[in-house]
């Protein structure tokens, strides 16, 4: 009975992911022309950007004694990269980078 068990919800499991990664392809002229889902496809990935960012920077910048300075120096960093070179990896490469050596440096002198 275990077993039978086990191999049922595994099956579930299964009908119900591939249920959902089918579900775009078989509505996929539906969504296109939707224009609900038009519209969350061009507000949605900034937001979420901007949410996981907040976290983020809010998040890390409460567990060091550096306060939020490494935190807010390398996510101006970016922007400005952003900003001026259009490309996303000189702009997330200098962010990360600003705030690898800022944290590593600034924690040795607030310590």
């Amino acid at each position: 009975m275990e077993t039978l068990y086990v191999l049922g919800v595994l099956a579930a499991m299964a009908a119900v992911t591939f249920a959902l990664r089918a579900i775009p392809f078989f509505a996929a002229q539906w969504l296109r022309n939707n224009p609900l889902i038009r519209h969350l496809g061009r507000f949605l990935p900034l937001a979420i950007m901007t949410l996981l960012v907040l976290h983020s920077v809010v998040g890390l910048a409460g567990q060091h004694a550096a306060k939020p300075w490494p935190e807010l120096a390398a996510l101006a960093l970016t922007v400005l990269a952003q900003w001026k070179t259009r490309n996303p990896l000189v702009s997330i490469a200098a962010g990360t980078f600003v705030y690898v050596v800022m944290r590593n440096n600034l924690l040795a002198f607030v310590s």
